[in-house]
């Protein structure tokens, strides 16, 4: 009689199921977003194919994220080498790991194809707290249900096929006992191919495998659309409650009534005095880790000399202490609280920018970062507050100018912005975000004996070499048609490796220089004004007799008779600036007040004896509230 045969697992068969079962994961979060998009085509009106297959293609991404948070459990247990995997019980159990988790996914994204209509995004995790107290919720979601029964049906279908598609990691053999080399060997694969899985899974979830990608985030959908409602398709759910999860929510303080608030601080902004406009081109250069200290203490001799025949501020600071912190501050005005903005629910807010304010008048916009495309968020940022034109590393094309680890050298990157400059049609906007002065500290190899790191830090030689070639750039730029027409903005997107003690501060850890260049002599001198990144973009718009209303949680420092303050937040409260004093506030009270200007090490605190403290309080009460009520109702653009 002849037995039956065995069901038998190797090694390379568990890795084929799973790749198969996650390849029909894969299939149902594509029907889920081609069904939101039918569904719900309507809000986007001028989605042509072409930015819908750009859309597909951003959806991998965060598809292949959203998958791997779903299947991290499924994945382990297939994957694991252990000798009980190869169980019925256990694969079972697999299986149904499987078609639950996903198929919870699959409800998520169909409910939200119907949710979007309220809200016009993706839900976040903030959906358990909203909807946590409601007595109601089985009773609202069975009418949803009852009125949108297409999707319901749809929702079946996609279950059915996870169940009916899935593969077993199993052949049938006969049976034999094993020996020790055969056990060794099937061991020695099984974790190895674990191993392997692993690395993929953490490069799936974090969007790449690149040094210098950040962990995805929601904000990263924006470099895949042309408007900000449209990551809504880029996006799936699972990822954006999963990402979500943990992330400190803004709930919003309630200190003043609507009409004390709006009389304390408004951030709409309004040119209050006539004048033509001036098409002048706007340059912005964001130079990276440029502290204020390094100037001042010698270590930046071109950018000093530039700044002396600039306009610049004796006390400028950041609104952050990241790279991306830094970007919506300087082009939107939007500073840095509790968390970055990338990296919040809001991300996908429509938001102002000097680019989208300037495409009102007709510029041309672009913005250049050498690192890989798509790294620290920048270029969704970018392109999702207006900055039309993207130039990275790709677009440079030359890998040869690469550093290594994060991208193109300074040098030759802002050669060739100079030469896409020329390029452009005026008038233009354009911002740069150079890279150099960056850990691992390092400059390009034929420049090792001329820039050192003399002064007690290695930054201080990528400091000497960016000054360097920054100094190169606007050597070629003044033979350039264009160069006499432009406004120059010069600024640091942070602090970096402060040495002296007056830069080790809550002050001085924000000390950045903030300086506006025209050629011509037109802008020039120190001014004792307090300056601060997100004062940027209503400076430039005030230069230029921009007309139209914007927010911008900053001031125009040309404004004669304005406010004169800055804000930040220095991990968990915020200080405010204004006149000489330094206001710490944690959100329910002052607890802190120094006079930054003539108390350089802040060693005396002054709290509860000055009599500008309450309205200091008070002020920097509003720009929060502003801010939180702004962000969380999507009011950041007029």
């Amino acid at each position: 009689m002849v037995k039956p045969a065995k069901k038998i697992y190797t090694p390379l068969r568990y890795l084929a199921a799973t790749a198969v079962n996650i390849a029909v994961a894969y299939l149902a979060f594509m029907l889920c977003r081609i069904v939101f998009f039918i569904y719900n085509k309507a809000y986007f009106p001028d989605l042509g194919w072409d930015d819908f297959w750009t859309i597909l293609k951003g959806g991998l991404v965060f598809d292949t994220s959203g998958i791997i948070y779903v299947n991290l459990v499924y994945i382990a247990a297939m994957l694991v080498p252990l000798p009980w995997r190869e169980g019925k019980i256990w694969q079972k159990t697999c299986k149904w790991i499987f078609v639950i988790f996903n198929s919870a996914a699959v409800l998520a994204n169909l409910a939200d194809t119907v949710y979007f209509r309220y809200t016009n995004r993706r839900t976040t995790s903030s959906v358990f707290s909203e909807f946590g107290n409601e007595e109601n919720i089985l009773k609202i979601i069975g009418g949803e249900i009852a009125g949108h029964y297409i999707l319901f049906f749809i929702g079946i279908v996609l279950i059915a096929g996870l169940w009916l598609l899935y593969r077993n990691p199993y052949c049938k053999a006969k049976k034999c006992k094993p020996s020790w080399k055969s056990i060794f060997i099937k061991y020695a694969v099984s974790s190895a191919v674990f191993a392997g899985a692993v690395i993929l899974c953490i490069a799936g979830i974090r969007g790449g495998f690149a040094h210098s990608t950040r962990p995805i985030t929601i904000g990263n959908a924006n470099q895949y659309v042309n408007r900000p409602i449209e990551t809504a398709v880029v996006l799936n759910t699972p990822f954006s409650v999963i990402r979500t999860i943990g992330k400190k929510v803004f709930q919003d303080p309630e200190y003043f009534s609507a009409r004390e608030l709006e009389k304390i601080y408004s951030p709409v902004h309004l040119k209050k005095n006539g004048g033509e406009f001036r098409d002048l081109n706007v340059v912005i250069l964001i130079v990276e880790s440029f502290g204020q200290e390094y100037m001042e203490y010698g270590y930046m001799p071109f950018l000093k000399s530039l700044r002396d025949k600039s306009l610049w501020y004796e006390h400028s600071f950041s609104n952050g202490r990241k790279s991306i912190d830094a970007m919506p501050s300087i082009l939107s005005g939007i500073p840095m609280f509790i968390e970055p903005y990338f990296v919040t629910h809001y991300a996908t807010n429509d938001v102002s920018s000097i680019a989208g304010e300037l495409k009102n008048k007709g510029y041309h916009t672009s913005f250049f970062h050498g690192a890989p495309n798509g790294s620290m968020g920048f270029q969704a940022f970018a392109r999702a507050t207006g900055w039309d034109e993207y130039y990275g590393k790709d677009e440079y094309g030359n890998d040869d100018d690469f550093d290594g680890m994060w991208a193109i050298w300074d040098e030759p990157f802002l050669q060739f912005f100079a030469d896409k400059l020329d390029e452009f049609e005026q008038p233009f906007a354009s911002a740069l975000f150079t890279a150099s002065s960056h850990h691992p500290f390092k400059v390009p190899e034929k420049y090792e004996s001329r820039f050192t790191d003399e002064g007690g830090h290695p930054i201080l030689k990528c400091v000497r070499y960016t000054d360097y070639a920054l100094g190169q750039f606007f050597e070629k730029a003044e033979k350039s048609a264009w160069y006499y027409n432009t406004l120059f903005v010069i600024t640091a997107d942070h602090t970096n490796a402060a040495l002296h003690d007056e830069f080790l501060t809550d002050a001085g850890l924000y000390r950045v220089p903030i300086i506006f260049y025209l050629p011509g002599g037109e802008l020039q001198g120190c001014s004792d004004r307090i300056a601060q990144q997100t004062d940027i973009m209503p400076t430039v718009l005030g230069l230029l007799n921009y007309d139209r209303p914007y927010v911008a949680f900053g001031k125009d420092l040309t404004e004669e008779g304005g406010k004169d303050w800055a804000i930040n937040y220095n991990n968990g409260f915020y200080q405010y600036f204004k006149g000489d004093y330094m206001l710490q506030f944690n959100g329910e009270e002052a607890f802190a007040l120094y006079n930054f200007a003539a108390d350089t090490l802040l060693k005396e605190n002054l709290i509860n004896e000055i009599a500008e403290q309450a309205s200091m309080t008070d002020e920097c009460k509003g720009i929060i509230q502003q801010y939180i009520e702004r962000m969380t109702e999507n009011r950041l653009k007029e």
